[in-house]
């Protein structure tokens, strides 16, 4: 069930981890080649430390236990490497959900990556995260420091009462995001912030765009595009989130 909002995403994180971590494992339901980045082998996994109202994985982040089947790092990086020689791919990613969680789903992704970049050294790896634990815990980003993985941190506001309003997490927690950006980027981790810009005014994407350039954030802000799912809009609509091309 959906917790009550707004809701701490730390105990929230912790208990996603519990219910996705076996051990070495953890929970994933699809592996797929996916045409984003030019075209991609993709995880999908459960599990997240927010709700955000536009997540196309809601139903699954929110219920997490009730979905997907356990993988360790071995299954899960030979499956990826199928679809990628399969599609002579060179990037890889785990998405759907929070790749760090904590210190097990930590440990479970650099098995993955480790094993990845072991049989095909060439290749790259994004790491989409939403970045909290990455700023809370600025010890994680020097265990980051691989030559062929990127951090692509997926910011969910332009401050902390619209992170608040999308993610369904405690309004504080916005400046542990960015704080992953001035983590990474200090011990030389190839990192980017992205923001949905489909739910921001341009004032509120350039207020951002100051803000992080004020804080010291070198990397340039990807902005991407809402995907309209049905489900999307529903969730949003009941978040009272509207995109800036569509009508309440």
């Amino acid at each position: 069930m959906e917790p009550n909002l707004p809701f701490d995403p730390v105990q929230r994180s912790e208990e996603a981890e519990k219910a996705v971590m076996k051990g070495r494992m953890r929970l994933y339901h699809k592996f797929r080649a996916a045409p984003y980045y030019g075209g991609i082998a993709t995880a999908d996994a459960v599990g997240c430390s927010f709700l955000c109202a536009y997540c196309w994985n809601y139903g699954r982040n929110e219920n997490p236990s009730r979905f997907g089947t356990f993988h360790s790092p071995d299954e899960v990086a030979g499956n990826l490497l199928r679809i990628a020689r399969k599609r002579s791919y060179n990037l890889f990613r785990i998405t759907g959900s929070e790749p760090v969680l904590g210190g097990e789903s930590f440990a479970h992704f650099l098995e993955v990556i480790k094993i990845i970049f072991r049989e095909e050294p060439g290749s790259r790896f994004i790491l989409e995260t939403n970045g909290l634990m990455l700023g809370l815990n600025p010890e994680l980003g020097e265990k980051l420091q691989f030559e062929n993985l990127l951090v692509r941190i997926a910011l969910k506001g332009t401050d902390p009462l619209s992170f608040e309003k999308i993610t369904g997490a405690k309004r504080g927690f916005f400046s542990s995001t960015l704080l992953a950006l001035k983590n990474l980027e200090r011990v030389k981790v190839r990192v980017w912030p992205a923001l949905m810009e489909d739910l921001f005014t341009e004032a509120e994407t350039k207020n951002l765009k100051d803000m992080l350039r004020e804080s010291g954030v070198r990397a340039e802000l990807e902005l991407e595009s809402l995907e309209p799912y049905p489900v999307v809009l529903e969730n949003m609509r009941r978040r009272g989130i509207f995109p800036r091309n569509l009508k309440p």
